[in-house]
């Protein structure tokens, strides 16, 4: 099993202009990652041609990544909200298809924001109708749709793994898949491991990051055990590195996710240092589940 390794931008720059581009794309090719996650909150903000250009000088894949806003709330039942999130989801994978993205990835499903009442019955299923037609339109450039499970502060309709399960599988589609979070499970879930094991086949992308966002080991999580729970689920696809801080930000971004604090200051080494970790980590889990299986 193997899995490709990536990082988010906003390790590296807090934009994506052509200099913030290049620099991104090449410090993580240059420490051997295999793809770079790329923010498209706004996807205007991105020139396609240049970033592919950039993607295929230096050998690196992508995926895109991004949450709607209360303007564009799929899951709000306000048909207005609807269409504007159909279209900003579809302009996505425009902009996904031109750059190569194997995956979109992020809270698709409604607005990236702290909710103060429950999501509704009618708003779930207006959620589910749109991101079919996404997700059959994703398909035709064989892209990858992951809803990401995040924490109650941040939406309320995806907190727990096990019901992005059962709404991906509502939307019904093979390229919809369910996108974990260590950062957000560690909040919400009782039992990491068993989270993913029992995600399992319905695991389409996964991030890795510690419970303050910095170096990973410097937190409460055990990755032991994260590392273990993919191996056992058999996760083949993408590991993503997210982590953030006041040093490197975007200035929309810093708000939604409370980036006050500066965690570290070196992207290069807290990079490498997270590449080795995962890689280490992933290794052990194999042998510890390879001697586990002998007869």
């Amino acid at each position: 099993m193997t899995n490709k390794l990536g990082v988010h931008a906003l390790v590296w720059v807090g934009g994506w202009s052509h200099d913030e581009c290049e620099r991104a794309i090449a410090q993580t090719a240059e420490l051997g990652f295999d793809l770079i996650e790329i923010p498209a909150l706004d996807p205007s903000s991105i020139d396609t041609t240049f970033t592919r250009r950039m993607l295929d000088r230096y050998h690196l894949g992508t995926t895109l990544s991004l949450g709607l806003d209360d303007s564009t709330d799929i899951s709000s039942g306000d048909p207005a909200k609807q269409a504007r999130g159909e279209a900003r989801l579809m302009e996505v994978l425009r902009v996904a298809g031109d750059i190569g993205a194997t995956h979109v990835c992020g809270i698709l499903y409604s607005a990236f924001q702290k909710y103060f009442e429950p999501p509704t019955p009618t708003g779930i299923a207006g959620s589910v109708e749109v991101l079919r037609r996404v997700g059959e339109k994703a398909a035709q450039h064989g892209i990858t749709i992951g809803l990401e499970v995040v924490n109650r502060y941040e939406s309320n309709v995806l907190n727990t793994a096990a019901q992005a399960v059962a709404f991906a599988r509502r939307v019904g589609l093979p390229n919809v898949k369910v996108h974990l979070d260590t950062y957000h499970m560690n909040i919400e879930e009782s039992d990491l491991e068993s989270a993913l094991i029992d995600t399992g086949e319905m695991l389409g992308y996964f991030h890795i990051g510690e419970s303050g966002r910095g170096y990973l080991g410097a937190g409460n999580i055990d990755f032991d055990r994260v590392f273990r729970g993919l191996v056992k689920a058999g996760y083949e696809g993408p590991i993503t590195f997210e982590s953030f801080s006041s040093a490197v930000v975007n200035k929309q971004l810093q708000g939604i996710l409370g980036i006050w604090r500066n965690l570290w200051e070196d992207g290069a080494d807290l990079a490498r240092h997270a590449k080795g970790t995962i890689e280490h980590g992933l290794k052990a889990a194999r042998e510890a589940h390879a001697r586990s299986t002998l007869p």
